[in-house]
């Protein structure tokens, strides 16, 4: 089964014990930003993937899916930010450099500064090169671990946590990512992808129930400590709970009554 991994550390507790031997599986796993997985999924390159929300939402006729496995935020997730060297309702008129990663945390921003009545100018690139090479936009919207290096950059004061922004909002968990299956990975494969869903789950249950391990073993590789990066894993959703569905239906809903996406997708989930 060719499946699909967010490359960032917010999925290591589910992949580790996948890639490690941990749970036996027959994946063969591919790595990349969301962006890339979306397009990947949405070729036929991969059977089931971690993927953005709004991906599904695009194209629910190819995907169903997977149950029980999200990931997300019940407030602040830390690692999608918009960092501004203004006040937010300044930056109106102003550019606003958004990640090429991301397609999920990019369209949750700019429902956000619609909220806000906040217009500004969006143009795509590398905050990190941009930085480096001495540049600095107005704002920029980072995720992942970019976003983790940059969260204390002393020429972004302002930062929005876009998790919490959400929960201001709404009161609902957002939820950034799902796992999909292709409908006709499912058509040709189904027992197989049945099985690969169960263990996708079972590797759900096993990173929570190794949440400590996991915190050590990621800030190894972060310039986060211990105690941060636990306090990271701690703020995010895995489970896909009644309130989760309900948080990702709303976001939905937003999409389609700005004009994001056509209509508010079904939720179909892997028969």
């Amino acid at each position: 089964m060719r499946l699909g991994k967010i490359g960032y550390l917010n999925v290591l507790p589910i992949y580790h014990p996948l890639e490690n031997g941990l749970i036996d599986n027959d994946f063969d796993i591919v790595s990349g930003p969301p962006s890339a997985l979306n397009k990947l999924m949405d070729a036929g390159e991969l059977d089931l993937s971690a993927a953005s929300s709004i991906e599904y939402a695009r194209h629910p006729e190819k995907y169903y899916l997977i149950p029980d496995i999200a990931i997300g935020s019940r407030g602040p997730v830390q690692s999608v930010l918009l960092l501004s060297r203004f006040p937010v309702q300044d930056l109106a008129g102003k550019r606003l450099l958004v990640s090429s990663q991301t397609h999920t945390s990019a369209a949750l921003l700019k429902i956000l500064m619609l909220e806000w009545d906040v217009t500004v100018e969006y143009i795509t690139g590398d905050a990190t090169s941009q930085l480096e090479q001495g540049e600095r936009p107005d704002a920029i919207l980072a995720i992942g671990d970019e976003a983790l290096n940059l969260r204390y950059h002393p020429d972004y004061p302002h930062r929005v946590d876009l998790g919490e922004a959400w929960r201001d909002l709404t009161g609902l968990p957002f939820i950034f990512g799902v796992w999909i299956a292709r409908r006709d990975s499912l058509a040709a494969h189904g027992d197989r992808i049945r099985e690969a869903c169960a263990k996708l789950i079972e590797a759900r249950h096993w990173g929570s129930d190794h949440l400590g391990d996991m915190c050590v073993l990621a800030a190894g590789d972060s310039c986060l400590n211990e105690t941060e990066m636990c306090s990271y894993f701690d703020g995010l959703v895995y489970e896909f709970g009644e309130r989760e569905l309900e948080g990702l239906t709303r976001f939905y809903r937003h999409l389609a009554d700005k004009g994001m996406i056509p209509d508010v997708p079904p939720l179909a989930f892997l028969p």
